[in-house]
């Protein structure tokens, strides 16, 4: 099953083209790598496919619902983590969580069940009571994990989620996603720029300045441009194209 698709999709800041006919596709049971620096088209390609913007030239489907018309069964396919954090502070872990589920119609036992599994998947139903501003960023990042999952998303969303983290919660965010790869089918596209997150069965899809520069598996790709690793790849796309 093909979870998202992006086809010919292009997108202006007036005279910045930020997107140029973008397209790819993520399946289920697949990890996407969105890799890219900064100023890639990475946030604004998250935007476009959250409907935070609309897109002008193009088309987006989410489990073969069309973004445009067919909106809300689309979105309920999708699950996000933001670079920057949405948690409310001032509400215990449960009680963000309750909310979200709340969002999505999912009655208060049921919710409490999902919320029970998917925190202890990632080791944290045990502080489930305190209030996020008491929990350090890689807690954070895992209580957005468990909310993203909670409506049972097909594709999952992670926009630099360990950006500012250490190499612990890092490594145990990779992990964690990867696991829900394999043995959940969850599709994700994953942006970053940092390429010691990215695993040896991952697909890349390497972006740089609005336009994808090579897309694949990454033993492919590594073939293909006669790189010898990842850092080899980033930098023989970044710095070499346009120049």
């Amino acid at each position: 099953m093909i979870a998202l698709t992006v086809d010919k999709l292009s997108f202006a800041y007036g005279s910045k083209q930020a997107l140029d006919n973008v397209s790819f596709s993520v399946a289920s049971g697949e990890c996407a790598i969105l890799l890219g620096p900064n100023g890639a088209g990475k946030s604004t390609l998250f935007s476009l496919i959250t409907r935070l913007y609309d897109s002008r030239e193009g088309q987006i489907a989410l489990c073969g619902f069309n973004l445009k018309q067919h909106s809300r069964q689309a979105l309920a396919k999708l699950g996000v983590v933001f670079q920057q954090t949405t948690l409310d502070p001032d509400l215990s872990v449960t009680q963000n969580l309750r909310y979200h589920a709340a969002l999505h119609g999912i009655g208060s036992k049921a919710a409490d069940i999902r919320i029970q599994d998917e925190l202890e998947r990632l080791n944290m139903f045990e502080r489930r009571h305190e209030k996020v501003r008491q929990l350090n960023g890689g807690h954070k990042r895992r209580v957005e994990i468990a909310r993203a999952l909670l409506h049972k998303p097909s594709l999952l969303l992670l926009d630099e989620p360990t950006v500012g983290l250490d190499m612990p919660s890092r490594e145990a965010i990779v992990s964690h996603v990867h696991d829900l790869v394999r043995h959940q089918q969850l599709a994700v596209l994953w942006a970053t720029h940092l390429i010691d997150e990215i695993a040896a069965d991952d697909s890349v899809i390497l972006l740089h300045r609005g336009k994808i520069q090579a897309q694949g598996q990454l033993p492919a790709l590594l073939a293909n441009s006669g790189c010898d690793n990842v850092e080899h790849l980033f930098k023989h796309y970044t710095q070499g194209v346009g120049r």
